[in-house]
């Protein structure tokens, strides 16, 4: 099959509000019922006992990996409303909920899908931002390691900015009135309870970036940054891809980003054959448990006569 001649099918809608299927009202209540428990935990904080706090920080932190990977993600890809003015005001709600600017995250993440985890050229640098390979030696992925738990530092504001001011005056804007909202919601619980943020909040929220971190590197090591259909690793657990909203199937992801996450499953049926003969990695595992897999390829130095993305 010709990769160019693939058809992607789109969802089609006559809802007045959705803007491809009316099926997106599902990771909207999901982002909804988000905010909603990031004001809960807040309230309870006075009420309730340590441990069950603690229970329910944990819980916030796998829901910062399941909105930025799922609702959050999908949302870039296929903005859920026709109405210009919801997405820009769904997206201050998710950059309350999550704590980082929804339209910033977006340029991140387009860099992101412009590398595909590139290799570094001969500058040393990579396309992609997030690369696994960004901070590795000898064109081998870095150490699972410190990617997860030193990506969250890694951001450079202004690269991300001067990205930004490319899209124009109105994104930038956009842009700085979500980092005003959630910062704002901040600053007003720490004068309300500076204990809560500083000694509660703070570790959960940057725990659940280190579990979105280790999504990301399982989600593309053992992929081959050389072949498109195989950009990234697909895991089809179906749990898993309920809660991420179909965001395991990645290499599919990759390969057409603009997939609807409703139509994952019959374009991944489209293109098997495809995948099978260009030896698409699959893992069993949610890509969170990824180092489990039994077959997880070894860290190694890139073979002589593999050329890096540029």
């Amino acid at each position: 099959m010709n990769a160019e001649a693939i058809r992607v099918e789109r969802p089609t809608t006559d809802s007045r509000l959705f803007a491809h299927t009316r099926w997106d009202i599902v990771p909207l209540c999901a982002a909804l019922f988000h905010l909603a428990y990031f004001f809960g935990m807040f309230l309870l904080w006075p009420h309730t006992p340590l441990w069950i706090m603690l229970i329910l920080g944990f819980v916030y932190a796998l829901m910062i990996n399941a909105n930025i990977n799922g609702v959050s993600h999908n949302f870039i890809h296929n903005p859920f409303f026709r109405s210009g003015l919801l997405n820009r005001l769904f997206g201050v709600v998710e950059s309350v909920a999550c704590c980082f600017s929804q339209t910033y995250y977006d340029v991140v993440h387009m860099q992101h899908h412009k590398g595909n985890s590139d290799r570094p050229a001969e500058n040393g640098e990579t396309i992609d931002w997030i690369s696994i390979y960004r901070h590795g030696h000898d064109g081998e992925a870095e150490n699972p390691w410190s990617y997860i738990f030193l990506s969250f530092f890694r951001d450079n504001p202004g690269a991300i900015g001067r990205e930004l001011k490319k899209r124009g005056k109105v994104e930038l804007i956009w842009g700085n009135i979500e980092l005003a909202a959630f910062a704002t919601v901040l600053f007003v619980m720490f004068v309300l309870n500076w204990r809560y943020i500083i000694c509660f909040f703070l570790p959960f929220f940057y725990l659940g970036h280190c579990f979105s971190y280790l999504n990301g590197y399982f989600r593309h090591y053992g992929a081959d940054p050389e072949k498109p259909i195989a950009w990234g690793v697909s895991s089809y657990g179906k749990i898993y891809n309920w809660l991420f909203f179909y965001n395991g199937y990645h290499a599919e992801h990759h390969f057409r980003p603009k997939v609807h996450w409703t139509k994952m499953e019959s374009f991944h049926q489209q293109i098997a054959e495809m995948q099978k003969a260009e030896g698409v990695r699959v893992i069993n595992h949610a890509h969170m448990l990824g180092f489990l897999d039994p077959n997880l390829p070894p860290r190694g130095p890139v073979p002589q006569g593999t050329q890096a993305l540029s």
